[in-house]
């Protein structure tokens, strides 16, 4: 082995994050990074993984796609029977990091989460390729199954079962959206003295920045 894991390290040294540089609001603020991160042809920049908790402080985490994003906040969709469901279900609170590790920032969002609109969910699943949309019924998701072949043998039945006719959305799938209470950008700085500057909701909706140490 030529190197262990301590011996991993580099100084960051691209950019640098100041109060003036901030929008006024963390989701412009997000566009214009998210906007950067695709121009910089980060492969995946809408991934990021989802922390959830039990009722009793059990966390689990999970890289998803983020499908949406507007003044209300940040949207994924999901089986609502899978682990994140189920934890969102007793403890619906959650954080996102979105790790653009290639330009030297991440970004985390914190804040309660609840499921978006029926109607919302069946215009994003209709959206989506048609296999997409079958293996939401074929796949149990977060369930033990026995083998590949019992998820592929269901999608070749639904693919039977729907020929020639739109599959519906179903029941246990949908949307969730975390309204953030904070949002932190990160960007690294040299010598590990990074800039961390964070929004915070306060209770007339505005939004106040601090800074925060490294």
């Amino acid at each position: 082995m030529s190197s262990t894991y301590a011996d991993l390290r580099r100084d960051y040294a691209l950019a640098a994050l100041s109060e003036k540089d901030l929008a006024k609001d963390p989701f412009r603020q997000f566009e214009k990074w998210f906007g950067e991160a695709e121009a910089a042809k980060i492969g995946d920049a809408n991934a990021m993984t989802v922390s959830t908790a039990t009722r009793d402080g059990r966390v689990s985490a999970r890289t998803v796609l983020l499908r949406g994003l507007d003044g209300r906040g940040f949207v994924f969709y999901t089986n609502y029977e899978s682990r994140k469901g189920r934890e969102l279900e007793a403890n619906p609170r959650a954080s996102l990091l979105f790790p653009w590790t290639a330009l030297e920032r991440q970004v985390v969002a914190e804040g309660p989460v609840v499921r978006v609109p029926r109607e919302e969910s069946e215009t994003y699943f209709h959206s989506r390729p048609r296999l997409s949309q079958l293996a939401a019924w074929a796949s149990p998701q977060s369930g033990v199954i026995a083998s590949r072949a019992v998820i592929e043998d269901a999608l070749k039945v639904l693919e039977k079962k729907y020929a020639g006719q739109e599959v519906p959305l179903p029941a246990n799938w949908g949307g969730y959206r975390l309204s953030p209470e904070s949002v932190e950008f990160w960007q690294g700085r040299r010598s590990r003295l990074h800039d961390r500057l964070r929004y915070r909701r306060q209770p007339d909706g505005n939004w106040t920045i601090e800074r925060l140490a490294p």
